[in-house]
């Protein structure tokens, strides 16, 4: 195991609890600082060792800036967590010696969420691009991110492979036998607009069927865009679209993606792969956008998906069935994740 020091810095997540606690139970926890910005009452990480909260008061703000220049500089290795807090950004622009020991852990929306539609950043965000070109390390478990922010930014990193979060791990979950005349069907992973929920229900909407329940999960994300697509659901589909509008723990969302039958993620843009390993290993039949980097990385893995713009309710084969299984359960181990992370933060 590494003796290096690491120093973490994320935004209060549901991701991020979990994996302190994976590092601390698998890695010597006095050389892992986690520095957490954002709603740390809805995301709680108290009561882990190691773990500095930046409140919301100017002053608490300014102590913990010039804390954290002095974790950055002392740190071997400096982890981000998405790449979301501006004003990390701007310290990482004014220091640009501590670039080369900086990894990025490419969430996705922190990639995306600038280049929506092709459109080009705009001087404002000048330091983030400059950050972006110039760092060192560049993390993900989907390589046509790696080549996005390459494209995109100039990104010179280094690539690494890892799983990243315990929710990107299969995690096999038994359920009693369930006796329904549905189909029960997921529709996206939460209520960022880049679902496009509503082109999906247009599309449920049209089949010649009406054996089928529609769940959306809306707890997460902006909840302006989820008043609109609870509005819309039950216009179209009554009693048998139900929202899902409270945070689940982990180990109940995973109850409930086993008892789905079919899911169906419309995003223009990676998004929802914890959602997607989790029901491919439960051999569910999962449909996607085409040319998305979810749908090439599946692609490599020679994991069946189906095109979103062709949808049906019929079941998977119990061939490709099977084979999602093994090949999802053997790739998203927890033992791989550790051995990944032990990479990283051995540099």
């Amino acid at each position: 195991m590494s003796n290096q020091r690491v120093l973490h810095i994320c935004r209060a997540e549901k991701f991020i609890p979990p994996f302190i606690d994976l590092v601390q139970a698998n890695f010597d926890p006095a050389l892992h600082e986690f520095v957490i910005f954002g709603d740390h009452k809805r995301y709680s990480s108290e009561g882990r060792f190691g773990v500095h909260r930046v409140g919301k008061g100017f002053a608490e703000k300014t102590t913990a800036k010039i804390r954290l220049i002095v974790q950055m500089h002392r740190a071997d290795r400096i982890i981000l967590h998405g790449m979301f807090t501006r004003a990390v950004t701007k310290m990482l622009f004014l220091m640009p010696w501590l670039l080369k020991k900086t990894y990025w852990f490419i969430w996705g929306n922190d990639l995306y969420g600038k280049r929506e539609a092709g459109s080009k950043p705009g001087l404002k965000d000048f330091s983030r691009r400059f950050v972006i070109k110039h760092l060192g390390h560049l993390v993900t478990h989907v390589p046509g991110d790696i080549e996005l922010a390459r494209e995109w930014y100039g990104a010179g990193g280094k690539s690494h492979h890892c799983l990243m979060y315990t929710s990107n791990l299969f995690s096999a979950t038994v359920v009693g036998e369930r006796v329904t005349d549905f189909v029960e069907i997921q529709v996206g992973n939460s209520a960022d607009p880049s679902n496009k929920h509503l082109e999906v229900f247009e599309k449920l909407a049209s089949l010649r069927a009406d054996n089928f329940r529609v769940y959306v999960p809306l707890s997460y994300g902006d909840q302006q865009h989820a008043y609109r697509v609870i509005s819309e659901g039950r216009k179209l589909f009554a009693d048998r679209f139900v929202p899902l509008v409270d945070f689940m723990p982990l180990d109940q969302y995973q109850e409930f993606l086993a008892t789905i039958d079919v899911a169906i993620f419309n995003h223009n843009r990676q998004q929802g792969l914890g959602n997607l390993i989790s029901l491919l290993g439960m051999g569910k039949k999962v449909y996607l956008r085409r040319g998305i980097s979810t749908a090439n990385l599946l692609d490599t893995m020679k994991i069946q998906w189906f095109d979103v713009e062709k949808i049906d309710l019929s079941p998977p084969s119990e061939l490709s069935r099977e084979g999602n299984v093994r090949r999802i359960r053997d790739a998203y181990s927890k033992s791989n994740l550790i051995a990944q992370l032990d990479d990283i933060f051995k540099g």
